[in-house]
Parts: structure tokens; C-alpha cells; sequence
């Protein structure tokens, strides 16, 4: 049951960081139809759950000499294949896959130590 409630913790911080740099990043645009905006979100989660796991452990050297900044590389690798894999999402040029990949990074961040630090058991 806590794996279940995590996933939809996760797409719904995902559905929130895809809107926000949506909204905020010009050149970054997605459907704003609800059913489609639900696939998108949970095509990205499932990209998250499932191959940046991998990712990581493939550029865990990377992540390490960098300080952990070559996450911000794994991300954006992340959001290109959600680019190429779906329809429902548009990305313009490098400049709008870099600000977008720094706004969903941040969103996840403090969405999820907001609410780390709200529902300490």
C-alpha cells in the first residue's frame, strides 16, 4: 500500500512540475486537454519510476564528480524521450528543455520536501 500511495504522490508532483514549466518556460508547451495531460504525466512518472533508476546507475561516476549536478543531464535526457514518446508535449529548442528540466527538477524538490517534512510519521 506505501508503494501504491508513493506512485501517486509522484504523478501528482509530476502533473504539477509538467504545468508549472509549462506555464512558465515559452517554448516548453503541453496539451492543456485534462485526458491528455493525465497520459503525459503518467508516461513521466513511469519514465521516473522505471529508467532513471538506470540512468543513474549507469552516469553514477558522472553524478559523483560532479556533486550530484550531472542529475540535472539524467532529467533532461528524461524529458527529450518524453518529448520523442509522446505527442501531448512539445520542445521547441535546448534553451527550453534546460529551463524546463530546472523547474520540474525544483518543483519535485520542494513539493516533495514540503511534504517530507509535513508528514514525518
Amino acid at each position: 500500500m506505501r508503494f501504491l500511495s508513493k506512485i501517486i504522490f509522484h504523478f501528482l508532483i509530476n502533473g504539477v512540475a509538467l504545468m508549472a514549466a509549462s506555464y512558465f518556460v515559452p517554448g516548453f508547451s503541453i496539451t492543456q486537454n485534462p485526458e491528455n495531460l493525465l497520459i503525459l504525466t503518467a508516461i513521466f512518472t513511469a519514465i521516473n519510476i522505471i529508467l532513471k533508476p538506470i540512468l543513474k546507475l549507469i552516469f553514477s561516476p558522472f553524478i559523483f564528480l560532479t556533486l550530484g549536478l550531472f542529475s540535472l543531464v539524467i532529467n533532461a535526457i528524461i524529458l527529450k524521450l518524453l518529448d520523442i514518446w509522446s505527442v501531448n508535449i512539445t520542445i521547441s529548442n535546448i534553451q527550453a528543455l534546460v529551463y524546463a528540466t530546472i523547474i520540474i527538477t525544483a518543483v519535485n524538490l520542494l513539493l516533495t520536501f514540503i511534504a517530507k517534512s509535513s508528514f514525518k510519521e
